[in-house]
């Protein structure tokens, strides 16, 4: 230790303490002092490398992933943000206008007039369309030129302007109370997927939207990606969700078409809880329920807590666009408010301080801590990552077969008939098994995906019969069998 002298030196009219080192202080810098294994510490050769992938990350017009994306419909907007007044949207890289008429008309169409490019953002809503709010053109909401009222009606140029240009506009629908669009070839627009999910009994939902400062597929793996809610969500911020979301299960990867599946099947306690997250291409998820099923009372086929999109913007910002499903097969009722949908969707509120995001981080930091976009050849993927890197390479086959003039397949495969899905949370009262009680949980989690499968053919209400009604003696029969030592 040093010592204070009595002794100080003025510095202005402050006295400043001498320190006066020991002998034996004086011994201790014969040495070096800052001593340091050389061959622990690589940092210095392990510099980042800032290339990104970019087939799956460049979302823009004229990209690879960005003409894959626009053979889907998305959800753009949510319709209490149409009021009347045009509302400027930035969709896979493209500045576009969403308007409704007052006679409830939608329309989507590009930020600029084809006459002078003034920005539509100011135009006016009208009976048959937009104006411009420069020239006074207007444009109906498939993006015909209705009138040039500068002009002269009668002369040559009005009438072949009519006839030759057009303002860029894109299909788009209502539903739900969200706003979906489809903009990409018209010859090759797909049917409007319709899910099952859409249809559920005593569901009550309720539409939301949340921003990301990142890009897309670090939101979409997060769906994928089953091991982070033992962590994040768990031991890192404390239990957001559920104290059973801290148990580490068994892992499984499904891939139907474009469906991925990742199931973790828990022992928690004297219950074993099988959840289910889903994606279905390009961007659809669901997973099981945030708040209602944390593995420690019976649930049969509960259903998911949110039913999402997540859509790209631009590269470096996404959106997740979803219905949070709220009643006896969701969350609570008490949690449809818009901070519940938020704490469903990252695990906290939006507008947290610095201070609070350090202290529990969520979703959103996770996701965007990585960077506006993640470096992928950064990573050091696991077994536990292999939902997420079976799912990029199917994008990746994707984008190729798009390339090589393939017609991209779709969710909705038979007109008509809605799109069966497997997101869910199933909790049995299952004790445990005393030899080797992961490889019991893992085959009781393979018989519940089988069921799932095994009914996909059946109409919707006997589909979800069918499976609760064999949960329910599944549970029955591991039960009785446990209890007899068998």
């Amino acid at each position: 230790m040093g010592k204070i002298s009595s002794s100080s030196y003025r510095l202005g009219s402050e006295r400043i303490p001498k320190i006066i080192l020991s002998s034996m202080n004086l011994k201790h810098y014969k040495k070096p002092f800052n001593v340091f294994d050389k061959d622990k510490y690589k940092g210095y050769f392990q510099s980042e490398d800032l290339e990104f992938d970019k087939i799956i990350s460049e979302i823009g017009p004229g990209t690879s992933c960005g003409e894959f994306l626009r053979r889907y419909w998305h959800p753009i907007a949510i319709s209490s943000e149409i009021n009347g007044q045009p509302k400027l949207l930035r969709i896979l890289g493209e500045d576009l206008i969403l308007f409704k008429t007052p006679k409830k008309e939608l329309g989507l169409v590009h930020k600029n007039c084809p006459h002078r490019n003034a920005s539509l953002e100011y135009g006016k809503c009208e009976d048959r369309g937009i104006r411009c709010c420069y020239h006074g053109w207007l444009f109906s909401p498939n993006g015909e030129i209705l009138e040039t009222p500068g002009e002269d009606v009668n002369s040559i140029q009005a009438k072949n302007i009519k006839k030759k240009l057009r303002l860029g506009a894109y299909p788009v629908l209502e539903f739900n109370e969200l706003i979906f669009a489809y903009l990409g070839p018209p010859d090759e627009m797909p049917e409007f997927p319709m899910y099952d999910a859409f249809f559920l009994d005593a569901i009550t939902t309720r539409p939301y939207k949340i921003n990301y400062n990142c890009n897309w597929i670090q939101i979409l793996d997060a769906i994928m990606d089953p091991v982070h809610t033992s962590f994040l969500h768990s031991t890192i911020s404390g239990a957001q969700f559920s104290k059973g979301l801290g148990e580490i299960g068994e892992l499984e990867t499904y891939q139907r078409g474009l469906q991925f599946l990742g199931s973790n099947t828990r022992r928690v306690k004297d219950y074993v809880w099988i959840r289910v997250n889903e994606l279905i291409l390009p961007n659809f998820t669901q997973a099981g329920a945030a708040f209602s099923a944390d593995g420690t009372k019976a649930k049969y086929f509960g259903r998911s807590s949110f039913t999402r999109w997540v859509v790209p913007v631009d590269n470096t910002h996404s959106m997740a666009i979803a219905w949070g499903n709220f009643g006896d097969r969701g969350d609570p009722l008490e949690y449809n408010t818009k901070e519940g949908c938020e704490l469903i969707e990252q695990g906290e509120l939006v507008d947290r301080t610095k201070e609070e995001r350090l202290l529990k981080p969520a979703d959103a930091e996770a996701v965007e801590g990585m960077g506006a976009i993640s470096r992928h050849k950064n990573e050091h993927l696991m077994p536990t990552d292999q939902g997420i890197s079976i799912y990029r390479r199917h994008i990746k086959k994707l984008i190729k077969d798009l390339e090589n003039g393939k017609v991209m397949p779709q969710p909705q495969q038979i007109s008509g008939q809605a799109v069966r899905t497997n997101g869910q949370d199933t909790v049995l009262r299952i004790p445990e098994k005393k030899d080797d009680d992961r490889s019991y949980i893992r085959s009781i989690g393979a018989k519940v995906m089988k069921m799932q499968f095994d009914a996909e053919k059946m109409e919707l209400g006997k589909r979800d019969n069918y499976i609760i009604n064999n949960l329910k003696e599944l549970e029955k029969k591991l039960s009785t069998k446990n209890s007899h030592g068998k």
